[in-house]
Formats: structure tokens, C-alpha cells, sequence
């Protein structure tokens, strides 16, 4: 068995953990498991890894009124393997499959598309280790491959974020491009140079 497919959590899991985002255990402001996804895919992508402690504080916002240890233990364990499974994909140069659409459109009885929320949670990861995306002169490159999250994100009010958005074919392509992208940023920062 791959360190891959050992850490892949079942759709029951995946179901168990968004379950738990969702419940009255945790804080409002909690990730759900589409933040989740898109934190984990730019802590795996950061140059630098980020202390477990941290990541915790950003999925969870303040600490799970936890039911017993065992829930405790069984949801760290699962978020662990979540982190792990998303990093091996990227190291084994598998293209990331996003938990949610490819478009900008919200569903019924949502004011955000998934794919924004995804963005938003993606782009917390960044802006929390922001000086070690963007520590050398290939800073242009980082940025250009993060546009099209950034633009989907709806987080930045630039004019030329704007116009991308205002632009329907062109936002629907870039957004389109999002999972290549990942793999890209990952391999700018962890492959070596040859």
C-alpha cells in the first residue's frame, strides 16, 4: 500500500469530518471540509512547513467543545491524514482533484460559490506565511500562478482582478486552470533545481 492510498480517507470519513465542521462543536467561523481542502492544498505547497499547532487554530478558529477524548483523537486523526493524503498527491506529481466545482456560480441558497470559499481558505494559508511565497526573484512567477485563485477567491478589489472577473470565458478559464496550477506552485517550491 502507497503512503498515498494509506492516508486517502474514505467518502464515510470524508462525511464524518465535514459532519463535525459543521456541528455545533465547533466555532462559527470553522472551516468547512471545502476550506478545509484548499488550506491544507497551500500549507502543502508552502516552502515551509507549518506547525500543526497553527494550522489547527485556522481550521477550527478556537478549540472544538470536544464530546470525549475518542472524538477528539478520531477528528484529529482523520484531519491529519486529510493534510498527509493531499501532500503525497502533490509529491507523487498527482493533478489535485478540488472537493467542489470549477466555477464562480454559487449554488442555491448560497451568497459564495464553493470554489471562492475554497480560494479564500487556500489564500489564508498563503497570507499566513506570506514573506516565504514571496522571498526571492521569482516572486513574479508565484504571483502569476496564484491569480487564478486570487481572482476566484473574491478576497482582492484590484482593477485588474475586477476586469478577470467581469470577464465570464476568461474568469470560467482561469478558474478551470486552478488543479494545474497547484501542481505548478508545488513543483516551483519543492522541486530541486536542476
Amino acid at each position: 500500500m502507497s503512503l498515498n492510498t494509506a492516508n486517502t480517507l474514505t467518502d464515510a470519513e470524508l462525511d464524518q469530518l465535514d459532519d463535525f465542521l459543521y456541528s455545533d462543536h465547533v466555532s462559527e467561523d470553522c472551516l468547512d471540509l471545502i476550506g478545509v481542502h484548499g488550506l491544507f492544498c497551500a500549507l502543502n505547497i508552502s516552502p515551509t512547513p507549518l506547525p500543526e499547532d497553527i494550522w489547527l487554530e485556522l481550521v477550527f478558529d478556537e478549540t472544538p467543545k470536544w464530546e470525549s477524548d475518542a472524538q477528539q483523537k478520531e477528528i484529529m486523526s482523520l484531519l491529519k491524514r486529510l493534510y498527509a493524503s493531499i501532500g503525497a498527491n502533490f509529491y507523487s506529481d498527482g493533478e489535485i482533484e478540488l472537493p467542489c466545482e470549477l466555477s464562480l456560480d454559487p449554488e442555491e441558497d448560497e451568497d459564495i460559490a464553493p470554489l471562492a470559499w475554497w480560494s479564500q481558505a487556500f489564500m489564508e494559508g498563503v497570507f499566513t506565511q506570506e514573506d516565504n511565497w514571496f522571498s526571492n526573484k521569482t516572486d513574479d512567477d508565484v504571483a502569476q500562478m496564484l491569480l487564478p485563485i486570487m481572482v476566484a477567491s473574491e478576497l482582492f478589489d484590484e482593477d485588474d482582478i475586477n476586469k478577470i472577473r467581469d470577464d465570464e470565458n476568461l474568469c470560467a478559464e482561469m478558474c478551470s486552470q486552478i488543479p494545474e496550477l497547484l501542481v505548478d506552485l508545488y513543483l516551483h517550491f519543492h522541486a530541486p533545481e536542476k
